[in-house]
């Protein structure tokens, strides 16, 4: 198993997968952005009343859902399509490698460059808020919440999208329910969160969000972060079922 996710890195210069993540980091950011506009973060940058990092977190929390489903579906296909192009599911298994162990070690390999692509641009937005000038005291906890939330809604993307991509040839499946994703997640944060729940896993983008505009001001939100919780145990329990179904399945 090593030895493929190993393969997998290998795999990934050639696809290009870094740029790909380098664009979601930059757009992410970008959109993040938006915030630096509002009279209420740069009104406030040493106001603690005025709760500038609640604005730039804002900013985060709507930048993340905009940019990340659609590229989450652009990298699950990337990595899974080369296998249908090049019969890679009938070679790796001659040498052992079942198709389900090869979906997990995609994930193994994916989920890690992921993961740090989610830090680094959660740390590039704190980083852009000190930059500007903000002497406010860091919200540790709040930030470090929603950074950790959002990994696991964007890990159990990534595996819904390699199943999907292992199974249906046209990689434009794929990027077509990446669109709906989006429209699912924008969708979800205007709904109450009992709603938000029928809708996984992009609507749990909008359970994460710890904070939101009203009017003028930035208020905090109760984040819930148990339901984000149980989405990832129940998304990797459902991934190993499914990628254990594959390993049945002849390639």
């Amino acid at each position: 198993m090593a030895r493929a996710v190993a393969n997998e890195f290998a795999k990934m210069r050639r696809l290009r997968t870094v740029p790909v993540l380098a664009v979601m980091v930059i757009g992410v950011v970008g959109f993040s952005c938006v915030a630096f506009t509002t009279s209420g973060l740069l009104g406030s940058l040493d106001d603690p009343a005025g709760h500038p990092w609640r604005w730039l977190l804002a900013g985060l929390a709507l930048a993340v859902p905009l940019v990340s489903p659609i590229l989450l579906a652009v990298l699950a296909s990337r990595q899974v399509d080369i296998e249908h192009q090049g019969n890679g599911w009938l070679l790796a298994q001659t040498s052992g490698l079942t198709p389900g162990r090869l979906c997990r070690a995609k994930f193994a390999a994916l989920g890690a460059v992921l993961v740090a692509a989610t830090l680094i641009q959660s740390a590039l937005v704190a980083a852009l808020g000190w930059a500007i000038g903000i002497t406010v005291e860091f919200p540790a906890g709040q930030w470090l919440g929603y950074t950790a939330a959002t990994v696991v809604v964007n890990l159990v993307i990534l595996a819904l999208h390699l199943l999907l991509a292992a199974r249906v040839a046209n990689q434009l499946v794929g990027l077509g329910v990446g669109v709906l994703g989006v429209f699912v997640t924008v969708s979800s944060t205007g709904m109450p969160p009992w709603l938000g729940h029928f809708f996984p896993p992009w609507g749990y983008y909008a359970l994460a969000t710890p904070v939101d505009i009203v009017g003028s001001g930035a208020i905090a939100l109760d984040p819930h972060h148990l339901s984000v919780l149980a989405l990832g145990i129940a998304g990797g329990a459902l991934f190993l079922l499914a990628t254990r179904m594959f390993d049945r399945q002849e390639a």
